[in-house]
C-alpha cells in the first residue's frame, strides 16, 4: 500500500447469494489501514453501480453487459428448483427440466440464468425479484429455478429445493471498471486469485537489496621471469647447501 492510500476505503459491491466474507477477512489481515465497505445491491443494478462509481469492484452473476468492465469469472453454481414441500418434486433427489413440463414456472425480472427454452409453462406474472418469486412459490402458485445460493438465502420452512441436472448454470464473477483499475483493486484481485502476500503483481516491486561484490582471490605475485615468487621463509627446491 502506498502512502497515498492511507485513510482510503475499498468499496465492494455484491449481489444476493454471494458471500464475500472469506476475501474480506484476508483483506482485513493484509490491509488493516484500508477498511472495506460492503455494498449489497440487487443483481440487476450492480453493473450500473460500478459504472457510476458507487463501488470499486463487485461480485456479480454472469451474463451481464461487459462494456467498459473487466471481468474475472470465479465459480459456477448448481441450478435448483424451489417447490413447496408437498410438491411431487420433493420426493426425488434430483430432477431434469423435462420433469417440470407441467408446472407453472416463475421467471423473475432479476433472473440471470441464460435459458434457450424456459422450462415448464409461464406463470401468471413475472415477479420483480427472486425474493418476490419465492413468496409466490410459498403461496402454491408456481415453482422457481434459481442458483442454489439464492435458494439457501431465501429458505423457508415450507419450501424445499432439488438440483436440476440439465439446466443452464449461473456463474459468479468479480468485475470492476477497466479505466479504474487502481492499486487497491489490484490488491483485491490478488486476494481473490489466491496470491500470497509477497506477490508483486499489479504493484511496483521493491528493488532487491544489492548483493555485496565478490572479492576476487588475489593471484600470487610473479617475478620478472614470469615465475611465481616464493613466499618468505620457504626455500626453493633444488641443490642443498653443503
Amino acid at each position: 500500500m502506498t502512502d497515498g492510500e492511507t485513510g482510503r476505503v475499498f468499496r465492494l459491491a455484491y449481489v444476493p447469494g454471494v458471500t464475500p466474507a472469506k476475501w474480506v477477512s484476508t483483506w482485513t489481515e493484509r490491509m488493516p489501514d484500508v477498511p472495506v465497505t460492503l455494498v449489497a445491491v440487487p443483481a440487476a443494478e450492480v453493473v450500473g453501480l460500478l459504472r457510476d462509481g458507487g463501488a470499486d469492484a463487485g461480485f456479480a452473476r454472469l451474463p451481464f453487459d461487459r462494456d467498459g468492465l473487466s471481468v474475472i469469472p470465479l465459480y459456477v453454481e448448481t441450478t435448483v428448483v424451489v417447490v413447496p414441500k408437498d410438491h411431487a418434486v420433493a420426493a426425488a433427489d434430483e430432477v431434469t427440466v423435462a420433469d417440470l413440463d407441467d408446472d407453472e414456472v416463475f421467471h423473475a425480472l432479476d433472473d440471470t440464468i441464460e435459458w434457450t427454452v424456459r422450462p415448464g409453462r409461464s406463470a401468471f406474472t413475472r415477479p420483480a425479484t427472486t425474493a418476490d418469486a419465492v413468496g409466490l412459490v410459498a403461496a402454491g402458485t408456481g415453482i422457481l429455478l434459481v442458483p442454489q445460493s439464492l435458494a439457501r438465502l431465501y429458505h423457508r420452512r415450507d419450501l424445499t429445493y432439488r438440483p436440476v441436472l440439465d439446466a443452464p448454470q449461473s456463474q459468479v464473477a468479480l468485475t470492476w471498471p477497466t479505466d479504474a483499475t487502481t492499486d487497491l483493486v489490484e490488491d483485491f484481485i490478488g486476494i481473490v486469485r489466491g496470491r500470497t502476500v509477497n506477490s508483486s503483481r499489479g504493484r511496483t516491486p521493491a528493488s532487491p537489496p544489492e548483493k555485496p561484490a565478490r572479492r576476487q582471490a588475489q593471484k600470487p605475485a610473479q617475478n620478472g621471469s614470469g615465475r611465481r615468487a616464493v613466499p618468505a621463509g620457504r626455500k626453493r627446491k633444488g641443490y642443498r647447501s653443503r
